[in-house]
């Protein structure tokens, strides 16, 4: 099969176009062909090695996997580690499965399919995913390629609108980083929660933002939400890269702030001083760490079917061209999320 390869960390020049050997399931797998993938911003860290705690962390706990890759002379890379374990990239899958392990009972050979395959691998024509992964079987009307953009952003938005925010109708809620893939389902939520939505992004997402139900808009070029004397009931902060003290000032005093993506100072401040400031004046400072549950799936699959969220895409690249699709997603240029096709 082709699979786009990495052997080091870095830019995307490191990636290969390689032929490996497709994988055999194993008793509780289930083998896809893959027919789209989409591309979060945590693929990007993990190909450039940036911030350096990803890197850390996804060596620690990722499997290696198993493809048999052509024998590599590098002894050492930018963050430490020779080589990186997972050598093909990619979790937000949609596809056909094409054989099932011998103990597998909730899938069969044919069926069309869109979750995560959490150890990685989706870049490529075929991943092996266990049967106990969020995966779930795609509606007929539903595109490969809306599948695809579905999992990961289905996780953070749900749980970060939903679940942590608890929006309800009425409530004012302002999303940083509105015009990706997370953020433009969260919009579609707390809209439909019947909150007044803010989204804030750069100048090419704008009309978008509005298209999808924003209420109103900021361009972060031109204005800091942080100074502009408003407060909002629930924050989430998909491109935190100012002070979480800061963005708190813009919360009422039962607001809630959520920071779902952004840099390492933002999240150490978000996961470990959060809860203490919390304690100490309005508003509370929730690090959103989103869960992989295949309810929340079956939820956003109904949504979709009953016509109330679309996963917004920005736009297709081949298998070949997958280092550009992730050169648009690290330097923020996509609308939605971006899609790799084989």
């Amino acid at each position: 099969m082709k699979a786009v390869v990495r052997q080091v960390y870095g830019p995307p020049e490191v990636l290969k176009l390689e032929d490996v050997a497709a994988p055999t399931p194993a008793d509780d797998e289930i083998l896809i062909r893959v027919r789209a993938a989409s591309i979060n911003l945590g693929d990007w860290e993990l190909l450039t090695g940036q911030p350096r705690f990803i890197s850390v962390l996804a060596h620690l706990f990722t499997r290696k996997q198993r493809y048999d890759f052509a024998p590599t002379s590098v002894t050492a890379d930018k963050v430490g580690f020779s080589p990186p374990k997972a050598k093909i990239l990619g979790t937000d899958v949609a596809g056909c499965v094409e054989a099932v392990g011998g103990n597998v009972t909730q899938f069969k050979t044919g069926d069309e399919v869109f979750g995560m395959s959490e150890g990685f691998g989706a870049f490529a024509e075929y991943v092996c995913v266990a049967e106990t992964a969020p995966m779930v079987k795609k509606p007929a009307k539903m595109s490969f390629a809306q599948a695809a953009a579905l999992p990961q952003a289905s996780h953070i938005a749900l749980q970060a609108i939903r679940d942590k925010g608890q929006v309800q109708s009425g409530q004012t809620v302002l999303i940083n980083g509105a015009g990706g893939g997370a953020g433009t389902l969260a919009v579609q939520l707390a809209k439909l929660y019947g909150a007044e939505v803010t989204g804030v992004d750069g100048p090419t997402k704008l009309d978008m933002l509005r298209s999808i139900g924003a209420d109103h808009v900021i361009d972060y070029t031109q204005e800091d939400f942080n100074r502009n004397g408003k407060q909002y009931d629930v924050i989430l902060d998909m491109a935190a890269y100012r002070s979480v003290f800061k963005s708190r000032r813009s919360l009422t005093s039962s607001g809630i702030y959520l920071m779902g993506g952004g840099s390492g100072k933002a999240t150490w401040q978000s996961a470990v001083l959060g809860p203490v400031i919390s304690k100490f004046g309005a508003g509370r400072v929730l690090f959103l760490l989103a869960e992989s549950r295949r309810e929340d799936l079956t939820h956003m699959e109904a949504l979709f079917e009953a016509g109330k969220i679309v996963p917004i895409i920005d736009r297709s690249y081949p298998l070949c061209d997958a280092g550009e699709a992730l050169r648009r997603v690290g330097e923020k240029q996509g609308i939605g999320k971006v899609i790799v096709v084989p």
